[in-house]
Formats: structure tokens, C-alpha cells, sequence
């Protein structure tokens, strides 16, 4: 049997509680654009507080959904330009490059909220050519 990938998961669990896309977002907590980049396999790391909505939601455990995250480590890249490159995420720079293949990052803020419900701002960027990463 063929191992389900985190966007298949997600999507099946989601449509066997009978949810739209919109009505998992809003359960959970989340940003309707954040579930459909998940389903559409373009985010393959969640943060744990979006695992746990998520797990929350769709009534799993956030074990099962760890473990179709895609395990990944930016060993090559020095901790301080991942720091430098959130820095500048969240100073609202567009135009920034990947530090291992030079190519354009994709780049975008995610808004969370903690336990005392104060909004967090969390910086993502992916790279458009190679495995980099910041989640």
C-alpha cells in the first residue's frame, strides 16, 4: 500500500468530516490560503501550532500528520542568514534570493495567534528551484 502524502491526507480527512476547504479553515483556525497550499502539497512543513489546529479539526492525532510532514534541514545554509532573511520577511522585502542556488524565494508572512489570543507574525519562504526552505 502506497504511503499517503501529507496533501492527500489532509484533503481525505477534511472531505470525510464532510468540510469544504473554507469550513476546515474556519474550524481550525487557519487561513483559508494556508489549507490550500497544504492540499495542494506546496507546504510540506507546518509549524506546531498549525498542526495541532489541524489535528484539532479534522479529529487525528498531530503525530499522524508529523509524520507525512517532509523531513528537512537547512544544515547547509548558516542559522544567522535564516535569521537575516525572517528579518527581512518581515521588514515587507519582496525581492530576496535563496542562499544555496540564488534562484527568487517565495516568500509570504503567516499570522498565528498564541494562547492569550495576540496575533503572531511568522516568517515563510520557500525557494522556486531547489529544497530550501524556511518554515
Amino acid at each position: 500500500m502506497q504511503k499517503k502524502s501529507l496533501a492527500q491526507f489532509i484533503q481525505q480527512k477534511r472531505e470525510d468530516l464532510g468540510l469544504l476547504a473554507s469550513g476546515l479553515a474556519k474550524k481550525c483556525h487557519i487561513e483559508l490560503a494556508l489549507i490550500e497550499k497544504i492540499e495542494a502539497g506546496q507546504e510540506l512543513f507546518l509549524s506546531t501550532t498549525i498542526r495541532q489546529n489541524l489535528a484539532k479539526g479534522l479529529k487525528c492525532s498531530p503525530n499522524e500528520i508529523k509524520e507525512l510532514e517532509k523531513d528537512f534541514e537547512n544544515k547547509f545554509v548558516e542559522e544567522e542568514i535564516i535569521e537575516d532573511l525572517k528579518q527581512k520577511i518581515l521588514a515587507g522585502e519582496q525581492d530576496l534570493i535563496c542562499p544555496k542556488c540564488h534562484s527568487p524565494l517565495i516568500i509570504r508572512i503567516e499570522k498565528m495567534y498564541d494562547l492569550e489570543d495576540n496575533l503572531m507574525l511568522h516568517p515563510k519562504a520557500r525557494c522556486s528551484k531547489c529544497v530550501f526552505q524556511i518554515k
